[in-house]
Parts: structure tokens; C-alpha cells; sequence
């Protein structure tokens, strides 16, 4: 899902992948976004810089509601909400 709003550049589809206050914090920039609103920012910055987002996990664990993803391109914390939508908390961008 985020890659598809990443290569879409979809706003809307993007914030909805978010928890209110998570942080999304790309190699190689000073600091993290966080909240929803700078993330849109921050996305926007990286569209320009025409930076790509590939989903490709290598290992997932999860336990109860909280899942750590780390694929190539980026070490994620997902959390699960109580209607059951998982959100990302925590994205790091490696590359």
C-alpha cells in the first residue's frame, strides 16, 4: 500500500497509511517528519527529488499488534488499530 501511494504520489491514500503522530525519517535528510501533515510535506520534498519506494520485505515479525518490517529499502513499525487497519508508526528509509 505505501508503495502504491509513494509511486502514485496520492496524498490521500498516503495519510491514511499513517497514525496521527508517526514519524517517517528518509536516509540522508536531517530530520524525521512527523505527524501527518509534515509527512505530506516531506513526500512531496521526496517526489521531487524523484525518490522511489519499493515494497520488498525480507522479515516481518509481529507480536499482538505491533509488526517490525524491514525490507532493502526500509525498516518499518506497523501498529494494528482496533477496527483491524494496520498503520505505519515508524518508517525509515535506507536508501
Amino acid at each position: 500500500m505505501l508503495e502504491d501511494a509513494f509511486v502514485l504520489h496520492d496524498h490521500e491514500a498516503l495519510a491514511q497509511l499513517f497514525e496521527p503522530e508517526a514519524m517517517l525519517h528518509p536516509a540522508g535528510w536531517p530530520d524525521p517528519a512527523r505527524g501527518r501533515a509534515e509527512i505530506e510535506r516531506l513526500m512531496d520534498d521526496l517526489w521531487d527529488h524523484q525518490l522511489r519506494y519499493v515494497a520488498d520485505p525480507r522479515t516481518v515479525l509481529q507480536l499482538r499488534g505491533t509488526a517490525l518490517i524491514i525490507s532493502r529499502s526500509a525498516i518499518n513499525v506497523v501498529r494494528r488499530t482496533p477496527d483491524g487497519t494496520w498503520r505505519y508508526a515508524i518508517v525509515h528509509l535506507t536508501r
